[in-house]
């Protein structure tokens, strides 16, 4: 009998890479919430989102460039076909979506910002049936609707407030979560072949490129710095503490405890964006903020829950 319940014990321990993973995934997704809060915040002194988030990639380029160096090393080079792929993504997935995000966050709060980008697993499943035909199962259908429902709940409140600036805001965020969700419905195939961080750094990279570009066709170059001193602290916070650390806490938790639960550990991303919302930009929270919030919480975790739906 001792030696059954001794056997027994260590399957009783907590696991110390489930204790790590879930606490990598809240961190990262406590960190990418919090861009939402230093943007609002940068705003305050006058920037726009160009230089915003020209700033903001400017300072996370080197982390990013040294991130696909260290994960290709050993690696083959990239194909003309890989490098195609490359510049997609980083277009996609990083630079169209944070554009638009931050283009957004001038008009909304930072709450109904976090609920938008937060409808990415509904955004997958929708574009997966339009382009694949995979079918979505009843049960999803539904959690999608509950999550929308949610979303125009906040959307309501905020337009009595905001007024018609709210709706251009909404449908700018909304275009980000599109163009990510594009990002995440194409790079499968990629990570499979280049692995999770050496493509995020890759087209993270390329993304910072874009940006500089378009900085560099529509604004003076001397003025890249004529900004408040607060703003330079800022855009720095959001490439470090934002960007580049959540990227690598997630791929790390995923390492650990897998892309599904770390999705649902992800759940304290709008929760935490509000809290912040609340206290550090002094926005409102009310019930229909907190009806709204567990209605889009409540959908996305059924979506993620039940996984994809089955292949027609």
């Amino acid at each position: 009998m001792r030696s059954m319940s001794s056997s027994a014990q260590p399957a009783l321990a907590p696991s110390p890479s489930l204790a790590s993973g879930l606490l990598l995934a809240a961190a990262g997704s406590i960190g990418f919430s919090g861009k939402a809060i230093i943007v609002k915040l940068a705003y305050r002194y006058g920037v726009d989102a160009i230089t915003l988030i020209m700033l903001r990639m400017l300072f996370a380029l080197p982390l990013f460039l040294a991130l696909a160096w260290w994960a290709s090393r050993g690696k083959p080079p990239l194909s003309r076909h890989d490098w195609l792929g490359v510049l997609g993504l980083g277009l996609t997935g990083y630079y169209l979506a944070s554009y638009l995000d931050f283009w957004g966050l001038e008009y909304i709060s930072a709450s109904l910002e976090r609920l938008v980008l937060y409808l990415n697993p509904t955004l997958v499943l929708a574009l997966a049936w339009v382009i694949y035909k995979r079918r979505i199962s009843s049960l999803q259908a539904w959690a999608m609707a509950v999550s929308y429902a949610g979303v125009l709940v906040v959307f309501g409140h905020e337009v009595g407030l905001q007024g018609p600036d709210a709706a251009l805001g909404t449908l700018l965020v909304f275009l980000s979560a599109v163009s990510y969700a594009v990002y995440l419905l194409y790079s499968g195939e990629m990570v499979k072949r280049l692995g999770s961080l050496r493509l995020v750094g890759l087209a993270t990279s390329a993304a910072c490129g874009f940006v500089l570009l378009q900085f560099a066709l529509t604004r003076p170059l001397n003025l890249a710095f004529a900004v408040a001193p607060e703003v330079i602290q800022l855009s720095l916070l959001n490439a470090v503490l934002c960007t580049f650390a959540p990227v690598l806490m997630v791929m790390m938790a995923i390492e650990r405890i897998g892309a599904g639960l770390a999705a649902q550990t992800g759940m304290i991303g709008p929760m935490s964006t509000i809290l912040m919302g609340v206290v550090i930009l002094g926005e409102p929270f009310n019930g229909w903020i907190v009806v709204g919030t567990v209605l889009v919480m409540v959908g996305v975790f059924l979506v993620t829950r039940f996984g994809r739906a089955p292949a027609k």
